[in-house]
């Protein structure tokens, strides 16, 4: 979890003290969380400041508050048992992207292209029991999520998963950004052609 946390906000997906990291372990017949603290930079996080709670929300292990996202996290894991990892991020050029009406094409790399963008939710406000309805919602069927005006969601079968597709997402964000820069095409041609 410190490794992971400290990897995510040095390649630039998490400034300052935005974004939240979770993994779910197994226990007994229900399981754990180990999440991210509350205020803290994933830059900060250390074996001293990370939290557990139970799959209900209540903290067993930790000094300070669980992410302000937690009821995010637990509803995710509610909805899609096969998930052991949640990454959420402020990367610039994906968040950049739910702030302004364009959506992120579903670029090649990361399995077969279905839906030429990437799936993409509504404004909540964050931290509320709205957001976590509708992320988790919005994740039924997806792995990877735009919340609008927001972040990312990248949830995995195991973190490491997770934090692939975070940074694949930003990087198809970078890509699409630096493609429409230089062609002034609003997507890419080969998704062009294709609707």
């Amino acid at each position: 979890m410190v490794e992971i946390a400290n990897q995510i906000y040095k390649n630039g997906l998490t400034p300052g003290k935005s974004g939240n990291i979770s993994i779910k372990i197994p226990c007994n017949i229900n399981y754990k969380i180990v999440i991210s603290p509350s205020g803290v930079s994933l830059k900060n996080i250390n074996l001293e400041n990370v939290i557990v709670i139970d799959n209900e929300g209540n903290k067993l292990e930790g000094h300070g508050k669980p992410s302000s996202e937690m009821n995010m996290h637990l509803e995710i894991y509610k909805k899609r048992r096969e998930v052991s990892g949640i990454v959420h991020t402020h990367s610039p050029y994906a968040t950049g992207f739910s702030f302004s009406g364009e959506k992120i094409p579903h670029l090649e790399g990361f399995g077969k292209i279905i839906k030429p963008y990437l799936n993409e939710i509504n404004y909540a406000t964050p931290g509320s029991k709205e957001l976590a309805k509708i992320a988790s919602n919005g994740l039924e069927k997806e792995d990877i999520l735009i919340l609008k005006n927001h972040g990312v969601l990248a949830i995995g079968t195991n973190i490491d998963e997770a934090v692939l597709l975070a940074e694949f997402i930003e990087n198809s964000a970078k890509t699409s950004f630096i493609a429409h820069s230089l062609t002034h095409e609003p997507i890419p041609a080969h998704l062009k052609h294709s609707r």
